[in-house]
């Protein structure tokens, strides 16, 4: 929950700038802007991903890549990025509709997360999440990527400790959000990391070794 200790005056400037950026490129995801710019040179176009929590990043993503599962658990939501993907006659995303079917506790029981489980084990060259139960999909996508996959976590601040200054981040005293993220945490510690933050939440991008 935000507290009026955010508003100080670095945090008004960068969410102007988060502001400003948004309106420019309508078209970008959801994600820090330095994350996007490096994922138009990591994305390959022969790729094959799985995002999680489906919008603006489902379009850019299809655009960039030979395919893309996407699971959304809003059903209003899912509707209108369903008509904007049929709108634009993109063919290469198997778009899926998952509600929220357990407590959050128990999100890898849920379909939603376990959407991942019909891929092999190390054949995905990227995952997104950006949705709901983060971090059961973290934990279960781990496997799933081939060595060099993309592991990309947005607003990543919320749930690993960092130094950054974003409003909502944990910092390394307070340790990872939950015990399962304490997983995902101890399984990325040898991954090569990017972190992102535009200074109102951050993206990280984990290569896999």
């Amino acid at each position: 929950m935000r507290t009026v200790r955010h508003w100080k005056p670095r945090y008004v400037v960068d969410r102007l700038r988060e502001l400003r950026y948004t309106r420019r490129h309508p078209d970008a995801p959801w994600l820090t802007p330095q994350a996007t710019q490096l994922l138009t040179t990591m994305l390959r176009p022969a790729d094959h991903g799985v995002e999680f929590g489906s919008g603006r990043s489902t379009l850019w993503l299809a655009d960039r890549v030979r395919h893309l599962t996407s699971v959304e658990h809003d059903e209003e939501w899912y509707s209108a990025v369903a008509y904007r993907l049929k709108d634009r006659g993109v063919h290469n995303v198997d778009y899926l509709f998952a509600p929220l079917d357990v407590p959050a506790d128990r999100g890898a029981e849920s379909e939603y997360a376990r959407t991942i489980a019909r891929f092999a084990d190390g054949s995905l060259d990227f995952v997104l999440v950006d949705g709901t139960y983060r971090d059961a999909c973290a934990r279960l996508a781990l496997g799933k990527l081939r060595p060099g996959g993309l592991l990309i976590i947005d607003n990543v601040d919320r749930y690993l400790p960092s130094d950054s200054r974003s409003p909502a981040a944990r910092g390394p005293a307070q340790g990872p959000a939950g015990p399962v993220w304490s997983e995902v945490a101890e399984a990325l510690a040898g991954w090569r990391r990017i972190w992102t933050s535009n200074g109102v939440w951050d993206t990280a991008i984990f290569l896999k070794p």
